[in-house]
């Protein structure tokens, strides 16, 4: 049984007031998903609360969580550390919480760049992170239309979406954003 309670209150702690918020409504969202693409509700809803558990955390205390995890930053992680809270988050989950659910941790790594061949719980925290009830960006009702009848195609135009977005501020594209763009378009060719 997971004590919900319990992470909501250590989020509660570690974040801000705007990001505690984001993170229950990521976590609502990731559980409306489930339902919908038969994903698992409670493994959802963990990897939701916790998905930015280290988005407020210093940068040398994310490096420290990611290298004690055995993993490294590559030059573009280094170089765009919006990225980075993905690694150190579920680094700190494996560590300090004792998570040992790989499906949680892979979600909860991938929820900001995605990945090739993502599985059912990566795509919905990856939307959900995206369609949360707070976000109020361009084109997030499609999206939330999107992802209410397909998760592919939501999860394709969210890849879309954040590639021009990236592209048009001449920023750094992360080699996993890629593969998940061309993992998508590849599956509805076979």
């Amino acid at each position: 049984m997971i004590d919900f309670e319990y992470y909501e209150n250590l989020i509660n702690e570690r974040l801000s007031e705007k990001r505690y918020v984001h993170s229950i409504n990521v976590s609502k969202a990731a559980v409306e998903l489930s339902r919908l693409y038969g994903g698992d509700e409670d493994k959802a809803r963990l990897a939701g609360i916790l998905h930015d558990i280290t988005k407020e955390t210093p940068l040398p205390e994310q490096y420290a969580l990611i290298e004690k995890n055995g993993e490294a930053l590559s030059f573009l992680e280094l170089h765009n550390s919006a990225v980075i809270h993905q690694k150190s988050g579920a680094a700190y989950c494996a560590l300090r919480l004792g998570i040992d659910d790989a499906e949680v941790l892979s979600a909860i790594r991938y929820h900001t760049t995605g990945r090739r061949d993502m599985t059912v719980l990566e795509k919905i925290v990856y939307t959900a992170d995206l369609i949360s009830a707070e976000r109020d960006y361009p084109d997030v009702e499609i999206m939330r239309k999107l992802a209410a009848q397909n998760l592919d195609e939501a999860m394709l135009y969210a890849i879309k979406y954040t590639i021009n977005n990236l592209v048009s501020k001449t920023e750094l594209l992360h080699p996993d954003t890629v593969e998940c763009y061309n993992s998508i378009l590849e599956s509805k060719v076979k």
